[in-house]
């Protein structure tokens, strides 16, 4: 944005807003600089400084206050050239307008409307009833056929070590490791290894199991009780829900205040808003 503009005329003006009496008298309805009868303000240039890209906060503040100023005298340098407003910027103005006021709304209710008290009660009600979930450490070894699941089976029932005969027959990824797969919780395998493993008492093997994968042979290493989050984990996700549903709220006491008409079915084609040959 700034890249574009000339530079020109707005360091005298710097220079006299930067001196130590005039700038403490500065308000946002100072005017910093005039074209023609248009008068342009501090709030206005203090508005076009939050709107600007990130990649501008490592500009010093005297270069940005030049450009700013520059900037806003030649888009209104440019603007009293269009002369008349026309319906296209006329509707576009209407709508900018529109969600700045209620976005301002929404940032109030969503400043004022979720207290830490609220936020509290939230997580409270939302694990009350929470069954624990248990988590496996689970390992296994996988081969192609029954005849080869049934002899790894039998050299583990004969004292050969789990992870022993998982390094020397599994077919799958985790063979290397001796089987190991792992925490998992519920759902995070496939409903057949799920079973098997969840049937057994830590230290247990089972017998072998086909899955889609293959044959398996598993066994349960240990067991946990999954953590749960703490309140502090879940604040931000909390908040939020509870400031939609507060807008929400607040939008729906709005709308039964107010007398609200809607198009009826058919009324209007939707194709219509792509016509933008009605806004020339």
């Amino acid at each position: 944005m700034l890249k574009h503009v000339t530079f020109l005329g707005a360091t005298a003006v710097a220079a006299v807003l930067s001196t130590g009496a005039i700038a403490q008298d500065v308000t946002a309805d100072t005017v910093v600089a005039t074209v023609g009868d248009t008068e342009i303000t501090m709030g206005e240039i203090i508005i076009a400084r939050t709107q600007l890209p990130q990649q501008y906060a490592q500009f010093p503040v005297d270069v940005l206050f030049d450009g700013l100023v520059d900037q806003l005298i030649q888009q209104q340098l440019l603007a009293d050239e269009a002369g008349e407003t026309s319906k296209r910027v006329e509707y576009t103005l209407n709508n900018e307008r529109r969600a700045l006021m209620a976005a301002g709304v929404i940032t109030e209710i969503a400043e004022t409307s979720v207290t830490e008290a609220d936020v509290q009660a939230a997580y409270d009600a939302r694990f009350a009833d929470a069954e624990e979930i248990q988590e496996f450490n689970a390992a296994h070894l996988l081969v192609e056929t029954q005849e080869e699941a049934d002899a790894a089976k039998a050299r583990i029932d004969d004292g050969a070590a789990f992870a022993d005969v998982a390094r020397d027959v599994s077919t799958g990824p985790t063979g290397p490791n001796g089987g190991n797969l792992g925490w998992f919780a519920p759902g995070a395998m496939v409903p057949e290894f799920e079973q098997a493993v969840s049937a057994l008492e830590v230290g247990g093997v089972t017998e072998p199991f086909e899955t889609q994968f293959g044959w398996h042979v598993a066994t349960l290493l240990e067991t946990r009780v999954q953590p749960r989050p703490t309140v502090d984990d879940l604040r931000p996700q909390i908040a939020q829900e509870l400031q939609e549903a507060a807008i929400t709220a607040r939008l729906d006491e709005l709308a039964a205040a107010q007398s609200v008409t809607k198009p009826e079915p058919g009324q209007f084609d939707p194709a219509l808003i792509d016509a933008t040959n009605l806004l020339d």
